[in-house]
């Protein structure tokens, strides 16, 4: 009698034949690797960066990256590190050992996350930080719109500094253009609904993402040509006349360039607007990653995804980057803020803003480069601004309620203890006050130094994501069949600003394992929705502790003039119920800072803890149980209505 295949024999053979389908290589093993040349000047882990500095112990050339991964902890932390210069025959020696106050210092106050300490030596050898360049200089940089001058923002002190030691604003402005979306046009906005529309009805995913024998190609490109032609007749029956010249008698392949076209301007829209095409985004993505394969491609006879335009591409392409060059770029680009502000101060400021765009349009506009692309890219600067608000100063904001209510050494009572301990209310972690106000300042910063960065990680995701080269698996990861695909270029990126933080505040607890590709962050695309979340968390909790700012004044304003009798009554309940306003905002961010940032979070121990992802899965435990916490009468009075924009929450 035969024996049914067990769903391990199913999944075994899945991989086996896709990786058979797609000309993926099987797994190399470690004398295979390390038969690969070096390419002279290069990193000797890495092998696709420049070398910059130069192990004795080792005799190993690094790039700053991979030598302050593997040298970060354990015996090689007593390296010498020697920083390589080509235009210096003589190059400094930069020493990692520490000093014996140091190491005592740092023993005291280790982590007790049981994960990493049975992994210690192995895991962050190979996954900690990265060493420092030995500049001097505090990480993560930031400009402030405040005309031509030179704004250096320090992640490590939380403070604004001027001068001219940091990058001007064009400098900055030009760097980071090359990653900001174009704000989309009128007619753009009218295909992305109809793109919208098409992925609102395909079944993609779910008709291809299953466990089946034999080719799937044949599937994936009945599946999108069906998109294809969902798309074409919502075209036909918008506008018939454009419809027709575009469809009339003509094939699929003969269309490529505005199916390439109406792509992009989905994967553009989501950048800029993370909230928006929640379920549609996937579908498209999955779909281009199939495209890419090159039995589909062979099949379909026609690509369907283009490079996405940024301001940057835009101006290159009409040959007018230096409009980025010019000083009032900042003040045409800037957002105005009218909390705090007289109306005549807001009004004057819009004024000055719109006489900068205009100035800017006429200025810079040519016969190649018309006036409305110039103010279209401009506008599409101020947009970045919104998206940091929005994301980064959520960030900013938590970090300073952490540093000035809170003491790093010792607590103000029992109740507003930072200290958590393995196994109390559901904690992974054991950490003294004064470890976990570093372990939550940390993680804050590096959140914030990540939606900083946002735009940049989003395109080396795409990049990853539709990398012909970069086939995947589909694997169950104990949260149903996902795709699992390595992410080189986010992986680059996530520890490069890793190690801006590990610079920024110091000292560092806890893990520094960053997860991609593995069953716990499958692709790229998993990572950008998992840090998309960070401002959906923080900003409903900023909004509750404003609320409470906002009656802390009430109480303090003896006059009574313009309070209202409902706002007289909250000041009295809450002071009733919490002692006073101050002593609520405490009590909310206390329990926030301990049990948001303990580890919990997982259905298992290996896959929660102190890692960089567990950091982000602990605090989506404490947003899906807030309803639960003696505080939340506050919030409901604040009307907090969700951390997702609706009343269910987290899930």
């Amino acid at each position: 009698m035969p024996v049914a295949p067990t769903l391990g024999d199913i999944l075994r053979l899945e991989e086996q034949e896709l990786n058979h389908e797609f000309g993926a290589e099987s797994p190399r093993n470690d004398e295979e690797i390390e038969q690969e040349e070096v390419p002279e000047g290069f990193c000797v882990e890495c092998k696709d960066q420049k070398a910059q500095i130069f192990c004795e112990q080792c005799q190993e050339d690094f790039c700053d990256v991979c030598g302050g991964m593997i040298h970060r902890t354990g015996r090689r932390r007593q390296h010498t590190l020697k920083a390589l210069n080509s235009a210096d025959a003589t190059s400094e020696a930069v020493t990692t050992e520490n000093s014996a106050d140091q190491e005592a210092e740092q023993g005291s106050n280790m982590d007790t996350d049981i994960h990493d300490a049975d992994t210690k030596d192995k895991e962050k050898d190979a996954d900690d930080g990265e060493l420092s360049d030995g500049n001097g200089k505090s990480a993560s940089e930031d400009i402030r719109m405040s005309g031509a001058m030179s704004v250096t923002f320090s992640a490590q002190s939380g403070r604004v500094e001027t001068g001219s030691s940091g990058p001007s604003f064009a400098e900055w402005i030009t760097e980071r253009a090359k990653y900001i979306p174009l704000r989309l046009t009128l007619k753009e906005r009218k295909y992305l609904r109809l793109l919208e529309a098409a992925l609102n009805v395909s079944e993609y995913t779910d008709k291809i993402d299953v466990l089946m024998y034999g080719s799937k190609s044949k599937r994936i490109v009945a599946q999108i040509k069906e998109l294809c032609a969902i798309l074409s007749g919502l075209v036909l029956a918008s506008d018939y006349k454009a419809g027709q010249s575009l469809f009339e008698e003509r094939q699929f392949e003969d269309n490529e360039e505005f199916y390439q076209k109406i792509f992009e301007i989905g994967r553009r829209h989501k950048i800029m607007n993370p909230e928006k095409m929640r379920n549609e985004y996937g579908k498209l993505m999955y779909m281009l990653q199939d495209s890419q394969l090159s039995d589909v491609q062979s099949m379909l006879s026609f690509s369907s995804v283009a490079p996405i335009k940024t301001v940057y591409s835009v101006l290159e392409s009409l040959g007018v980057t230096y409009v980025l060059e010019d000083e009032m770029v900042a003040v045409a680009t800037k957002e105005i803020v009218a909390q705090g502000k007289a109306r005549s101060q807001v009004q004057l400021e819009i004024k000055q803003k719109e006489r900068a765009i205009e100035y800017l349009c006429k200025a810079y506009a040519t016969h190649d480069c018309p006036a409305e692309v110039i103010r279209q890219c401009l506008y599409s600067i101020g947009d970045n601004h919104a998206y940091l608000r929005f994301n980064r100063d959520p960030c900013d904001r938590m970090l300073g309620y952490l540093t000035r209510l809170f003491d790093a050494q010792k607590s103000e009572s029992e109740a507003l203890s930072l200290a958590i301990l393995y196994g109390r209310d559901g904690a992974r972690l054991s950490h003294s006050h004064t470890n976990q106000f570093h372990y939550v300042r940390q993680t804050l910063t590096l959140w914030r130094e990540i939606q900083h960065d946002m735009f940049m990680l989003w395109h080396h995701a795409d990049s990853d994501l539709l990398s012909a080269k970069n086939t995947y698996r589909l694997k169950d990861t104990g949260q149903g069949l996902n795709r699992v695909q390595s992410c080189p270029r986010v992986s680059r990126s996530a520890h490069t600003i890793l190690h801006r933080t590990q610079k920024a505040v110091g000292r560092w607890v806890g893990s520094a394992m960053i997860h991609l590709g593995d069953h716990n962050v499958p692709n790229a695309l998993m990572f950008i929705d998992k840090y998309n979340q960070v401002s959906s968390i923080l900003n409903p909790i900023v909004r509750v502790l404003e609320f409470l700012e906002t009656h802390e004044a009430i109480a303090r304003d003896t006059s009574g003039r313009n309070v209202s009798k409902s706002q007289r009554d909250v000041v009295g309940f809450i002071e009733s119920a919490y002692g006073s306003i101050e002593q609520a905002k405490k009590l909310i961010l206390a329990d926030f800072f301990r049990s948001a940032f303990d580890g919990s979070g997982s259905d298992n121990f290996f896959d929660a803890g102190s890692c960089i992802d567990g950091r982000l899965t602990s605090a989506w435990n404490w947003c899906s149980s807030v309803e639960k916490k003696p505080f939340f009468n506050v919030f409901l009075l604040s009307g907090f209505v969700g951390f997702n924009g609706g009343p269910e929450g987290f899930s």
